[in-house]
């Protein structure tokens, strides 16, 4: 079954609500990129956050990234999604792992991730330069840390959940999250009613894991709200590499060093960090590109000339 997001309402107006389910999202995450559980929660929880946050976008165009730089054993933790809320990420050490908490015996993701280090958030709108927000970490456990950005960086009052369950052999069992939002001219007591609620929460997994659907969770989680569903789309892991995006990426390194490549390899090799596809250059494509990059320097030197 595809995941699914969706997003809502409270019928007064007062809070906006986003939530998705990403057990098949986090599950081919894992597939890709060979997680262990530690990795699979860490990397799992920062798609669903980016999957969330980037539902909020308003054009095809527009992309936005959530980059986790902690000091823990995983090292960065990315994700990517576009303003449908599919996702794609990686994080530097997939094969990190860490025993299970002695107080809980829940895996230790803010000790994988590390409590010093930051979380940024770049949106990419169209515009000459991204918008790159940036808090410290409060905790390494995801949800809190992205709940201190919107409201220290967006000045957006938010609670923020993500869960990641992983079973016994290490597969997805259940996975998703919800952000919600103040919206301005909310009453005090609907915010009290809101904390309420909050200290009341079952955790995402264990609703998700009981087999509720996501308008389910959201009904019992803010019990005595009336909720209505705005709008739903499936979403999952998705790549937007290719064979064009990686000749760009090969030409940005320069002829001098594509010269070398092709000279003394006689090929190249180029993985996409985010699923792994791999793309090979024998030496005739890598002189095709050398010599793409000589024309276009020619034509920016003939426009110079004109000028």
């Amino acid at each position: 079954m595809a995941d699914r997001i969706i997003r809502a309402i409270t019928c007064d107006g007062a809070i906006k609500i986003l939530a998705m389910t990403a057990r098949e999202t986090v599950e081919e995450a894992r597939r890709i990129h060979d997680l262990t559980p530690l990795t699979s929660a860490a990397l799992g929880r920062t798609l669903i956050a980016a999957s969330l946050l980037g539902n909020d976008l308003k054009s095809d165009e527009n992309s936005l990234t959530v980059r986790i730089d902690g000091d823990g054993p995983i090292g960065s933790v990315v994700a990517v999604s576009d303003n449908y809320g599919y996702v794609r990420g990686y994080c530097r050490n997939p094969h990190a792992d860490l025993p299970v908490r002695e107080k809980d015996r829940k895996i230790d993701v803010s000790g994988g991730v590390g409590k010093a280090g930051t979380l940024s958030i770049i949106k990419d709108l169209g515009m000459k330069e991204p918008y790159i927000g940036q808090t410290p970490l409060m905790s390494g456990e995801i949800a809190e840390d992205i709940t201190a950005y919107l409201a220290t960086s967006e000045q957006i009052p938010s609670v923020c959940a993500l869960g990641v369950l992983v079973d016994r052999d290490w597969t997805i069992k259940a996975a998703g999250g919800y952000i919600i939002q103040l919206l301005p001219g909310v009453y005090d007591d609907e915010i009290d009613r809101l904390e309420e609620c909050m200290k009341k929460a079952r955790a995402v997994t264990e609703c998700l894991d009981a087999g509720m659907t996501l308008e389910e969770m959201l009904a019992e989680t803010l019990t005595g709200f009336e909720i209505e569903v705005l709008d739903e789309a499936e979403v999952g892991y998705r790549c937007t590499c290719s064979h064009e995006r990686t000749c760009g990426v090969l030409m940005a390194i320069g002829t001098d060093e594509l010269r070398t490549i092709a000279e003394e390899d006689g090929r190249a090799e180029v993985a996409c960090q985010f699923c792994d596809k791999k793309y090979v250059f024998e030496k005739d494509e890598l002189y095709e590109l050398i010599r793409e990059i000589e024309i276009r320097n020619e034509k920016k030197d003939e426009v110079r000339g004109v000028v």
